[in-house]
């Protein structure tokens, strides 16, 4: 099936560059928004004056405030309001969808109630429709410039991973494929956490070889949680997992990392949310994956050690010396068995 007509649920940085490729693309794309001025800019200045100022949109874009308007006859539906937002803003057009709709979650965040990925939240109002996911190193402000970047959608309906594919590949944005969506979606989830911890430690003006140590015991920490929760490990060596880490602890332009670098700088959480003026999805997340680490006795001295920092006023530095000492000593944890011959 060629996607004729999609529609993007959500006025931030990221909705508005997938619903530009998909202009680009000669897709007849719908954006939807909560404020009428933005959604008029769109509409009249091809331009998206909150979160991408100086980037020119396609004139092929229309944008509405009209919910029901904007999903009406979309093959695909992607969802890109923040994760606290998703059950309620979903729920509100449930009811109008037919079951040939697709719903693509962009959001990397966790519902709370009964620890939810996104996609688990929309396959649970909408059990009817494919559902996927698309992840990856994404920098919405790099993408709108059309710098070279790739991306992944997960799902476990192979039609929907092909449809979107051919939908959003052009020549400066590439989708891969892949069935693990509970893995995919758990690495954009998780690394928004060890983002905020870069941000903090490159503030300190810690070294490179500490900013390495801090990702590469982050990708550790990550795998270790998701195989307790049943994902698979070796999904975290691909874009949606080492991919989106490192160019979310290491990039000014990734919202939890500057969160973090604020608070390196001595600002509180709170102040340091402010100046961002936008959603940093790892403050909750970290809320979330500590209490479920404790559920589960999984050991994830980053994530106690952040949440300390965060919520609690504890120094930055305890975070990195934490990791000199500790139960685990092994490098890699999930190698693959050796097999002698």
């Amino acid at each position: 099936m060629v996607i004729q007509k999609a529609a993007v649920i959500g006025g931030g940085s990221f909705g508005t560059v997938v619903a530009n490729i998909l202009a680009d693309n000669h897709i007849h794309t719908v954006q939807w928004m909560r404020n009428d001025d933005v959604a008029r800019s769109i509409n009249e200045q091809h331009s998206n004056p909150q979160y991408l100022p100086d980037v020119s949109l396609n004139p092929a874009l229309t944008a509405t405030t009209d919910l029901l308007d904007a999903i009406r006859g979309a093959e695909v539906i992607f969802v890109s309001v923040p994760s606290k937002s998703v059950r309620e803003v979903v729920s509100s057009f449930s009811a109008e969808l037919t079951p040939e709709q697709a719903l693509v979650s962009t959001t990397k965040g966790i519902e709370p109630d009964g620890f939810l990925l996104m996609s688990q939240v929309l396959a649970e109002i909408c059990p009817d429709n494919p559902v996927g996911v698309l992840s990856g190193p994404n920098l919405a402000k790099e993408i709108a410039k059309r710098e070279l970047a790739a991306t992944v959608i997960a799902s476990e309906n192979s039609d929907l991973r092909r449809n979107i594919q051919e939908a959003l590949s052009c020549p400066y944005f590439r989708v891969y494929a892949s069935n693990d969506l509970y893995g995919v979606e758990l690495s954009g989830a998780l690394k928004n956490i060890y983002a905020i911890v870069s941000g903090f430690v490159a503030a300190l003006g810690m070294g490179e070889n500490t900013r390495s140590m801090i990702i590469t015991r982050s990708l550790a920490e990550m795998s270790r949680f998701a195989v307790a929760l049943g994902a698979n490990p070796l999904t975290f060596l691909g874009l949606a997992g080492v991919g989106d880490l490192v160019v979310t602890c290491t990039s000014p332009l990734s919202r939890n990392y500057r969160v973090g670098y604020a608070i390196g700088q001595g600002k509180s959480l709170a102040e340091a949310v402010d100046e961002l003026g936008e959603v940093a999805e790892g403050v909750n997340t970290l809320r979330y994956v500590r209490a479920k680490a404790q559920e589960l006795s999984i050991y994830m001295p980053l994530v106690m050690g952040a949440y300390e920092v965060l919520f609690n006023g504890a120094n930055p530095r305890v975070v990195a010396q934490g990791l000199m000492t500790g139960e685990h000593a092994s490098d890699v944890e999930f190698a693959l068995p050796r097999c002698d011959i």
